[in-house]
């Protein structure tokens, strides 16, 4: 199961690609395969030489005292961590979450190097989106 963080092309203007393992308990991992996940409002932060996921949003049904938003570290290689910290700094991008999915048994995270999108960027987008929609329609 594949699961798409719709807002992050929406926002982001996606560079490079990482896909990284990430740390959960046994009933986030049973959420997560059965696709009750929202990485919406969700990046990933890197604090020190480790990075987490922060914000995402993995509901666990019948656990009390449980955060479902609580920041997970994620699995990278040192090497990578100290490119991607590099690429961050030298060209001020922002960590996103594109998508989380399983392959093998094992929960993956695809991550994003990303520029933020003006306003009138999303809202150019959104005009090439309807007019593009109109002429499909017309041709129908």
């Amino acid at each position: 199961m594949k699961i798409f963080n719709k807002r992050a092309r929406f926002d982001y203007k996606i560079s490079d690609k990482i896909e990284a393992g990430i740390v959960l308990s046994g009933g986030e991992a049973r959420a997560v395969r059965t696709g009750h996940l929202n990485l919406t409002n969700s990046f990933a932060k890197i604090l020190g030489s480790e990075v987490y996921l922060v914000n995402a949003n993995i509901p666990v049904p019948g656990k009390k005292d449980y955060s479902p938003t609580r920041s997970r570290k994620l699995l990278l290689h040192r090497s990578e961590i100290v490119s991607i910290t590099t690429k961050l700094k030298a060209k001020k991008l922002t960590l996103v979450p594109i998508s989380m999915y399983t392959t093998h048994g094992l929960i993956k995270v695809e991550l994003g190097l990303g520029k933020s999108k003006k306003k009138f960027e999303k809202k150019e987008l959104l005009k090439k989106k309807d007019i593009q929609r109109d002429i499909e329609k017309e041709l129908k």
